[in-house]
């Protein structure tokens, strides 16, 4: 994990001189009370990051490839939660997420590559626990256990709004 300098985001603002120089051991990240934080990176930074991630899920994927059980002990090994889920489901959830890396790294777009994994894992945690698993697989046709779910206020809000 990189190092990076964490400044809240009113000091590229009003302080600019604190920011940039910053920038010069390491990335800063741009702490925002109203949105996501943002990340401000040198350019070469930047396309060295790039240049590996690319080499990186290249190599990847040529290893999956050729061996695709080495891929899989190589995530196993990386991402545990892959062992909860049944085994031909660990070799789909392997081949998606390495499809999505190599995507990312050929388009730059990786919250595909994010929300995999993040799927792949929920997935995951849902076979960890077989009295969850049970409820999630169905059939659904009782409805006893039901739960209904308010709308969320700024939704209901909204509805009302254009009545």
């Amino acid at each position: 994990m990189s190092m990076a300098t964490v400044l809240p985001f009113s000091d590229l603002i009003r302080r600019q001189t604190s920011v940039f120089p910053a920038l010069d051991d390491a990335d800063v990240i741009l702490q925002r009370r109203d949105g996501e934080d943002l990340v401000l990176s040198r350019a070469e930074r930047w396309n060295a990051m790039e240049s590996a991630l690319h080499l990186l899920a290249r190599s990847m994927r040529l290893v999956a490839g050729t061996n695709r059980g080495l891929a899989e002990d190589v995530f196993a090994e990386e991402l545990p939660w892959l062992t909860w889920l049944p085994r031909d489901a660990r070799a789909e959830a392997v081949s998606e997420i390495l499809d999505q890396l190599l995507a990312g790294a050929d388009t730059g777009q990786f919250m595909p590559f994010a929300r995999a994994l993040r799927e792949w894992k929920s997935t995951a945690e849902i076979h960890s626990d077989p009295a969850l698993h049970r409820r999630l697989s169905g059939p659904f046709d009782d409805l006893s256990e039901a739960v209904e779910i308010p709308m969320p206020p700024e939704l209901s809000a909204a509805d009302g709004a254009e009545s």
